[in-house]
């Protein structure tokens, strides 16, 4: 499953309204939408709620993985609820947080040794491709680092599923693609005069847009990853157990 806070302006009060929102993918390959509530900017129990509401409408067992940025609230409650997902960072958003603090001179070469990272055939090549980043940043640019080492297992996660998945799991591209087209309404209506007006506006647009959603790609290759006589190594599919 996919999660993020997506903020909007509604007019009727001074913060900028904070929307969280969850997208599950089926065993089918189907993306659903599973969540959308206001919350408290993007405070655990913000997110502790929803995910408690989730399991409480159904969704008993825990999520193979939770993709989601960096938001503190999010990762808390779902090690909470859900103590079994597996997390994956998204890359788009590290990769602009990572680039925020450094010079823009060395933006664009550092943005390429990023794309080293994720784009890494295996997990060895994507080890040593960080650490190479590591090495080159380290001694200049400590926020850099800072930004980017504590999420290394979790930036690295996606070797551990499906190859033809990765395109769909390194980031939270399928709410932030979709959420485009969502701005783009809100903005030309001005925003909602308050928060629950706002969140059924935003309901209304994303279930009129889930109509447009494509498949997973190899959405045959779901049911193998909830199957625990199954594991990936780099994106290849081997044997867990013995049969």
């Amino acid at each position: 499953m996919w999660a993020d806070g997506v903020y909007f302006n509604v007019r009727l009060k001074q913060e900028r309204n904070c929307i969280l929102v969850i997208i599950g993918a089926t065993e089918e390959g189907k993306n659903e939408v599973l969540a959308i509530e206001a919350g408290h900017r993007e405070s655990t129990i913000s997110w502790e709620t929803l995910l408690l509401s989730l399991k409480d409408r159904g969704l008993k067992e825990a999520p193979s993985l939770a993709i989601g940025d960096g938001a503190l609230g999010f990762w808390s409650a779902l090690s909470k609820i859900y103590p079994t997902t597996k997390q994956q960072r998204c890359w788009v958003h590290k990769t602009a947080n990572i680039l925020d603090k450094l010079p823009k001179r060395l933006q664009p070469e550092a943005k390429h040794l990023l794309h080293e990272i994720y784009n890494s055939d295996t997990k060895k090549h994507a080890e040593e491709s960080f650490d190479r980043f590591l090495e080159v940043c380290s001694i200049k640019y400590p926020s850099a680092i800072r930004c980017l080492q504590p999420d290394r297992e979790e930036l690295l996660n996606f070797y551990s599923f499906p190859a033809e998945h990765w395109l769909h799991i390194r980031t939270t591209n399928p709410i932030e693609s979709t959420f485009s087209t969502v701005r783009q309404r809100m903005n030309s209506t001005k925003g909602c005069g308050d928060v629950n007006t706002t969140v059924a506006m935003v309901y209304k647009l994303m279930m009129n847009a889930s109509k447009r959603w494509k498949k997973l790609n190899a959405k045959e290759r779901l049911a193998e990853v909830i199957d625990i006589r199954w594991m990936f190594v780099d994106g290849i599919k081997t044997r867990a157990i013995a049969a």
